[in-house]
C-alpha cells in the first residue's frame, strides 16, 4: 500500500509540473459583486484542469478534504497583510472571496453541484466567466502565498483574503471560520450566470433574485453593498464607470476607473453617503446601488447605514460571514477559528 501512494504522490507531482498555467481572461464583465477593481499581477497561477492518472487523483481528492492548517493560516493572514500593504489591492482580494461563494444555490443539497465557496474559481473555465474578468490577477497575487503554505485549502484562503482585506481597510472584524474543502477539478465550477448584473431592467427585484437564491434577506443585500466603499470599476473590463477621475488618475496601484467613494481603500460607511446625496458625478453610481435608496424596503437598511456607522458595520461583518460560510463543506463539519 505504501509502495503504491509513493507511486501515486510522484505521478501527482510529475502531472502538476508539466500542467499548463491559466491565461488572463479580457472579456467584459457585466455580472459582478464588484465590477473589476484593479490590482497588479505578481506571479504565474496554476490553475489548469486535471490531468492525473485515477490512483494519483484520489490521492489528491483524499488530501484536499481535509481542513486546512490552522497554523498555517495563520501564517498566511500575516502575509496577506503584508501584500495589502505593498500593493493597496484590498478591493479585488474582497471581490475574490465573494465570487467564490456567491455561486451558492440554497435549493441544490449536493456538494459541489450547489456551488458556493469550494474554491472554484481558481480553475481558468470559471475564471473566464464574464463577471469574472480581471480576477486572474488576484490568483496571482495570492498564488504565492498558496504555494508558501500548502496545507491551506483555496476556498480557505480566497475567504481569508476577503476579510482580511475588509479589516485591514479599517472595516469590522468578521467572526470568520475555516475548514472549507475544495472542489477537485473545473468540471465541478458552477455555469455561468450566478453572480449579479449592476444594471439590470429592474434592479431591485435582481438583486433579491440572485440573493435570495443564496439565502440571504435585504438586510444582508444592503450591507454587503457597502462594500463599494472599496474599489473602482474599469469601463474596459465591466463596461461602467469612466476610465479615471480626480480620485483614480494617481492610483494607488495601477490608475484609472471610477470608484464609489473619494477614498476608495478606506472601508467605512461614505458609500451609502455618497449614493445618498449624488453630488460627485465623478463618482460611480450604479443601477443597483440606485435602488438601496429607491425601494422602500432597502432604503430603511441604507438610510441607517447612512447615518449610522457602527450599526453598519456590525450587519456587514454578519452578511460577510454568512456570504463566506455558502455552500461551503466544512471539515471539521462546525469549521475551526484561528483567532485567539
Amino acid at each position: 500500500m505504501a509502495e503504491r501512494l509513493a507511486a501515486a504522490a510522484a505521478t501527482l507531482r510529475a502531472s502538476a509540473a508539466a500542467a499548463p498555467s491559466a491565461r488572463p481572461h479580457a472579456a467584459r464583465a457585466s455580472r459582478a459583486f464588484f465590477p473589476n477593481s484593479s490590482a497588479r499581477a505578481r506571479s504565474g497561477l496554476l490553475a489548469a484542469p486535471s490531468r492525473l492518472p485515477q490512483k494519483a487523483r484520489a490521492v489528491r481528492c483524499a488530501a484536499v478534504a481535509k481542513a486546512s492548517d490552522a497554523a498555517q493560516l495563520k501564517a498566511a493572514r500575516e502575509d496577506i497583510r503584508e501584500l495589502l500593504r505593498t500593493t493597496h489591492c484590498h478591493p479585488i482580494l474582497v471581490r475574490l472571496g465573494w465570487h467564490d461563494s456567491g455561486t451558492y444555490d440554497k435549493n441544490i443539497e449536493e456538494w459541489p453541484q450547489r456551488g458556493g465557496a469550494n474554491g472554484s474559481l481558481r480553475f481558468d473555465v470559471e475564471l473566464k466567466h464574464g463577471a469574472n474578468a480581471g480576477l486572474i490577477n488576484a490568483l496571482k497575487l495570492i498564488q504565492p502565498i498558496k504555494d508558501k503554505y500548502p496545507s491551506i485549502t483555496y476556498a480557505d484562503l480566497f475567504q481569508l483574503a476577503s476579510a482580511t482585506a475588509i479589516e485591514e481597510a479599517g472595516g469590522p472584524k468578521i467572526p470568520m471560520k475555516y475548514g472549507r474543502a475544495d472542489v477537485t477539478g473545473p468540471e465541478q465550477c458552477p455555469p455561468e450566470g450566478k453572480l449579479p448584473d449592476a444594471g439590470p431592467t429592474s434592479p431591485a427585484d435582481h438583486l433579491r433574485e440572485v440573493f435570495y437564491r443564496m439565502g440571504l434577506d435585504d438586510k444582508d443585500i444592503v450591507a454587503l453593498s457597502g462594500a463599494h466603499t472599496l474599489g473602482r470599476s474599469r469601463p474596459e473590463r465591466s463596461g461602467w464607470g469612466k476610465p479615471e477621475t480626480k480620485y483614480t488618475k494617481n492610483g494607488p496601484g495601477a490608475p484609472g476607473g471610477q470608484s464609489w467613494t473619494a477614498e476608495w481603500l478606506k472601508f467605512d460607511n461614505s458609500y451609502f453617503k455618497e449614493i445618498k446625496e449624488k453630488r460627485d458625478q465623478d463618482l460611480l453610481v450604479l443601477p443597483t446601488d440606485a435602488a438601496l435608496f429607491e425601494d422602500p424596503a432597502f432604503k430603511v437598511y441604507a438610510e441607517k447605514y447612512a447615518a449610522d456607522q457602527e450599526a453598519f458595520f456590525k450587519d456587514y461583518a454578519e452578511s460577510h460571514a454568512k456570504l463566506s460560510n455558502l455552500g461551503a463543506k466544512f471539515n471539521p463539519p462546525q469549521g475551526f477559528s484561528v483567532d485567539d
